[in-house]
């Protein structure tokens, strides 16, 4: 994972947004087949955090199965 500027990509804005704006857009990077994820608040000042696909799939596998869910 890294961090990109990259401005242009459509995004696409989670449908879990917050009443406040809280909301995180994903977009497929045209540079090497990356996806990138940012804060929808900072739009295109926002830092964009970059996976590969390998690592993409993961982390969504790790996000369905509840294994990075907070205690309670």
């Amino acid at each position: 994972m890294s961090v990109s500027d990259v401005t242009e990509p459509g995004w696409r804005r989670s449908t879990h947004c917050g009443a406040n704006g809280t909301c995180v857009e994903v977009a497929m990077l045209s540079d090497a087949g990356l996806i990138g994820v940012r804060d929808a608040k900072r739009g295109d000042q926002s830092p964009v955090l970059t996976y590969d696909r390998a690592d993409w799939r993961g982390l969504i596998h790790k996000i369905k199965e509840g294994s990075l869910d907070r205690a309670t």
